[in-house]
């Protein structure tokens, strides 16, 4: 059955407390994924890197509550509301030694349900191993080379992480269009996504591998390591771009039938991977600046028009350090579709994925969002568009 927005409106802010991303050794890595990987086939669920932290998230939800003189959004019978990107759960292999891939989970279908939310693309990371949280605690950094088969290893072992959640929490895998249509209206599905493609290690071969054995359907092709795919937007260019065999990799997702997602990627490696692409782009999860500064994660307008030049989403991000509150993050949706059309544009929260807390915490936060892009100006259709509908437009495209 649909999910019900009349009875879903502005609900409890509290997040579960957490805590902050440390670092994880090889050899805790080995041992607690070993177990893991035994179970890659078999169905489970997501998890988050940076943990919620209460009492900002009480503020953040409070903040979006004063949201004044906008109707309730009114979702037509096909509607669905999909979060572009999102670690919600605790799919994420922590950075703790002690810790590793034995993580407790989250609750997540519960927290999806309460916000209305039918379906996330739930993004596993498979360069946490060897990356950490700068010095000035801006963003993640690499900070030491993995050995050969380090990060395939840790990828199948957060594979077999997010369908283990999956199944803990009772949801569903949704691997195409037919699937997207039948079970996403009941809510919560997942699309099982990997934030970047590291663990493929110049492999092709890999991607048919994650297609078939993991139901792997969106893939973001770098993260914060510059990898054998190309450059990203928060070190120094390394190949001028999207390497040879990034291009390899986006033509066999056209064919498999994977969402190709160019967040954290630069300028240079995302006209590239246009020029290439015969489906629809994404960037998952940034938003826009006139005049980014160097390495930031934000995006131009002639980099937005790029994407929206194949068919492509950009989902703008909750990211504190861009937006003060909801409001102000709808506001810089409005930004994005006057600059690119609101067909262009969705929403990618980075649940648990932010080294800060941002102003979108929990999923029952979405039902203020929604009302702040009626208050920004948004049409009913437009914000169904925006919080769901144009990211379908491009899976059903992609993965058919």
């Amino acid at each position: 059955m649909q999910i019900d927005w009349t009875t879903i409106r502005r609900g409890n802010a509290d997040a579960p407390p957490g805590q902050a991303p440390g670092s994880i050794s090889r050899r805790a890595f080995l041992a607690s994924g070993a177990a893991l990987a035994l179970a890659a086939c078999a169905q489970g669920r997501f998890a988050g890197d940076t943990q919620p932290q209460g009492s900002a998230g009480t503020k953040a939800a409070k903040d979006a509550n004063n949201v004044k003189d906008a109707s309730a959004w009114k979702p037509s019978p096909t509607a669905l509301v999909i979060d572009m990107h999102s670690h919600a759960g605790r799919v994420i292999v922590s950075r703790d030694p002690a810790i590793g891939a034995d993580r407790p989970f989250l609750a997540l279908a519960a927290p999806m349900r309460a916000g209305g939310v039918n379906v996330i693309c739930l993004a596993i990371v498979t360069d946490t191993i060897v990356t950490r949280v700068s010095a000035d605690r801006k963003r993640f950094e690499a900070w030491r080379t993995p050995s050969e088969g380090e990060l395939y290893a840790l990828g199948v072992a957060e594979f077999a992480r997010a369908h283990k959640l999956v199944e803990r929490e009772q949801m569903q895998v949704v691997t195409d269009a037919a699937t997207l249509a039948t079970r996403a209206p009941a809510g919560p599905c997942v699309i099982i996504a990997s934030e970047g493609a590291d663990f493929l290690e110049g492999r092709l071969e890999r991607v048919d591998e994650a297609y078939g054995m993991h139901q792997l359907r969106h893939l973001q092709l770098t993260h914060y390591r510059v990898n054998e795919l190309g450059d990203i937007q928060t070190e120094a260019p390394v190949h001028g771009g999207l390497t040879d065999f990034g291009a390899d990799v986006v033509r066999r997702c056209n064919a498999l039938g994977i969402v190709v997602d160019v967040a954290h990627g630069t300028y240079d490696l995302v006209k590239r991977a246009a020029a290439i692409s015969t489906k629809p782009l994404v960037i998952s999860h940034s938003a826009l600046a006139t005049r980014p500064s160097l390495r930031s994660r934000l995006i131009t307008p002639d980099h937005a028009r790029v994407i929206a030049g194949t068919g492509g989403v950009i989902g703008v991000w909750p990211s504190a350090g861009t937006f003060r509150d909801l409001p102000a993050m709808a506001l810089g949706i409005k930004r994005m579709a006057d600059v690119v059309g609101v067909d262009h544009v969705g929403v990618g929260t980075d649940m648990l994925g932010f080294i800060s807390p941002p102003v979108l915490r929990t999923y029952d936060q979405l039902p203020s969002l929604a009302d702040a892009l009626l208050a920004a100006g948004f049409t009913q259709e437009e914000t169904g568009k925006v919080l769901g509908g144009n990211y379908r437009r491009v899976f059903e495209a992609s993965v058919g």
